[in-house]
C-alpha cells in the first residue's frame, strides 16, 4: 500500500472555475433562460466520480462561490448544492452503473431538486416568484450531461484523478 499524495486536485478546481466563469458570462436576454447550470453540473460530476475527494462541503463551497459571483442571496445556491451533493454521494455507486442516458435522467432530477430548493429560498425571503421559464435551464443540463461526463472523464483519466 502506497501513501502517494492524491493527484488531480487542480483539475477539480479548474473545472469549477471554468463552470463559474460560464455561469456569469453575459448572454443575450432571449437565450439567458437557457443557460445550463454549469456549476451544478460540474459539482454533480465530481460528486459522482470522486466522492471521497469532492463531497457535501466542497459543493457547499462551490455554491457560496456562485452566490458571491452571481450576486444572489448568500447561501442560496450553497444550500441547494449541498443537499443535491449529499444525494449524489449517497447514490454514486448505483448511478455509476447506469448507462449514460439514465445518468442524464438522474442528473436532471437532481437539477430540478436544486431549482426547487432555490425557489423555496426565494419564497422564504419574500422575493418575487419567477415564471415557468425558471425551470427551462435544467433541460440544457440534461442534454449536456453526456458530453460533460465524457470530457471530464477524459481529463480526469489524463490527470490521474479518475
Amino acid at each position: 500500500m502506497t501513501d502517494a499524495p492524491p493527484r488531480g486536485g487542480w483539475l477539480i478546481l479548474a473545472g469549477l472555475l471554468v463552470a463559474l466563469f460560464l455561469s456569469i458570462l453575459p448572454m443575450p436576454a432571449g437565450i439567458d433562460a437557457f443557460r445550463p447550470p454549469w456549476v451544478a453540473l460540474v459539482t454533480l460530476y465530481w460528486c459522482l466520480t470522486v466522492p471521497e475527494r469532492f463531497g457535501v462541503f466542497s459543493a457547499f463551497a462551490a455554491g457560496l462561490a456562485l452566490d458571491v459571483a452571481s450576486g444572489s442571496l448568500f447561501g442560496q445556491h450553497a444550500l441547494g448544492f449541498s443537499l443535491v451533493a449529499y444525494a449524489a454521494v449517497e447514490l454514486h455507486q448505483r448511478i455509476r452503473l447506469f448507462p449514460l442516458w439514465q445518468q442524464s435522467l438522474f442528473v436532471w432530477i437532481l437539477l430540478l431538486v436544486e431549482r426547487l430548493l432555490n425557489l423555496w429560498v426565494l419564497a422564504a425571503t419574500g422575493q418575487p416568484i419567477p415564471s415557468l421559464v425558471y425551470w427551462v435551464s435544467t433541460l440544457p443540463g440534461l442534454l449536456l450531461w453526456p458530453w460533460l461526463f465524457v470530457i471530464l472523464s477524459d481529463l480526469g483519466r489524463r490527470a490521474g484523478l479518475v
